[in-house]
């Protein structure tokens, strides 16, 4: 079996809870687990404690390999409405690497099915934004086949969020609805991304969730992004 490459949504103390992991922490854990790549992907400044825009301005001049892990520095922004809009704006977000696009509870009240898939759908649209964040929240229902649809149309991809399937996870029983983002992605041959969503250090390439799902599924390897770094 291929063995995992990178992880792209993980947060350190700049994201303002749960954790006191430096960037260095970061990479000290990605290298100990032999990932060659670390994305770190920080909470947007709408959520409570979540970066400034100074630190993703500073993110530019950042290293770009760190004990010997390629580095990518991004940011987990919060859709605010059903519009689309996000907490950073494009003048910052085009410095940056990749834009993760989510939503969290209190930044955007929770909507209809329709109502959340538009929003989604709204900020996909954004050049700057690369991947849909933890879409697999049962307070956030969405239609799964318009969102595959539109990510493949944008270019855009979803994620299946290791953290959102751990037992003490915070999102509900997120089974069905990744389960859901798999089988509709293998249908259309559409890659998926795993995210540990580490807060902090410990869970780094820590996938063991989402790859418990993925065997369920019979997701063909081609179609796991994490797989190869040169995908």
């Amino acid at each position: 079996m291929a063995e995992i490459q990178f992880d792209l949504h993980t947060h350190t103390i700049a994201s303002g809870h749960a954790t006191t992991a430096t960037i260095t922490d970061m990479a000290k854990s990605a290298a100990a687990k032999n990932l060659k790549m670390l994305g770190i992907s920080d909470h947007g400044p709408a959520t409570l404690g979540g970066g400034r825009i100074s630190y993703f301005r500073n993110l530019a001049y950042a290293p770009r390999k760190r004990l010997g892990v390629e580095m990518l520095y991004g940011v987990e922004v919060n859709i605010m409405d059903n519009k689309g809009t996000l907490d950073l704006d494009d003048t910052i977000l085009k410095n940056l690497d990749y834009a993760i696009a989510s939503m969290h509870r209190p930044v955007i009240k929770p909507g209809t099915i329709e109502e959340n898939t538009a929003a989604y759908i709204a900020a996909m649209k954004n050049p700057y934004v690369r991947i849909i964040g933890h879409c697999d929240d049962v307070k956030y229902p969405v239609d799964y086949f318009a969102l595959v649809q539109a990510a493949m149309k944008n270019h855009v991809f979803l994620e299946i969020n290791n953290s959102s399937l751990s037992p003490d996870g915070y999102r509900g029983n997120t089974k069905a609805n990744n389960l859901m983002i798999l089988n509709l992605c293998k249908h259309f041959h559409y890659p998926v991304l795993l995210s540990s969503d580490s807060h902090g250090s410990e869970h780094v390439g820590d996938f063991s969730y989402a790859l418990e799902l993925v065997k369920l599924a019979e997701m063909p390897e081609e179609l796991i992004l994490n797989y190869s770094l040169w995908r």
